[in-house]
């Protein structure tokens, strides 16, 4: 997925089964930020970032949706435990993180595996992936803020 391109339709199932469609977000710029794993320190860092920015990105017209490739029951954790406001889709299939082009070998202490590289999307009003801030760009701590100065 490049800026210019149409994000598809139908972007999978949230942490309670409940189908998340690109149409849901129709008006709103979207914040589509796929990361490797829920409740790891750099992934809970980025979530609280963005929970803690939520009201002001809502007041700038955006919705937030994360991605990861756990299943619904971890989903569900993660967000009770960490207070988020914002869904979290399922991956399980890894459709999405396939089709977006956030999956591939990492390697971390010599040791090589599949994953998913942390990046964000932000999808325009009209569906068009606008700006995409790359696994480097990203800081955990201040992803929030690094959004809402885009």
């Amino acid at each position: 997925m490049n800026i210019g391109d149409k994000a598809p339709e139908i972007l999978g199932k949230d942490e309670n089964g409940r189908e998340i469609k690109l149409s849901d977000f129709a008006g709103k710029k979207l914040v589509l930020y796929f990361y490797p794993k829920d409740s790891t320190s750099g992934c809970t860092a980025e979530a609280c970032s963005l929970r803690d920015n939520y009201g002001e990105l809502r007041k700038q017209g955006y919705a937030v949706v994360g991605v990861s490739t756990q299943d619904e029951a971890s989903h569900q954790k993660f967000i009770q435990k960490n207070n988020l406001p914002f869904p979290l889709i399922a991956d399980t299939d890894m459709q999405l993180v396939k089709q977006f082009g956030v999956w591939g070998e990492k390697s971390m202490y010599g040791r090589k595996y599949m994953g998913t590289f942390r990046t964000t999307f932000i999808i325009n009003e009209e569906g068009f992936v606008e700006k995409i801030f790359l696994p480097k760009e990203i800081k955990t701590k201040n992803h929030g803020e690094q959004i809402l100065k885009k």
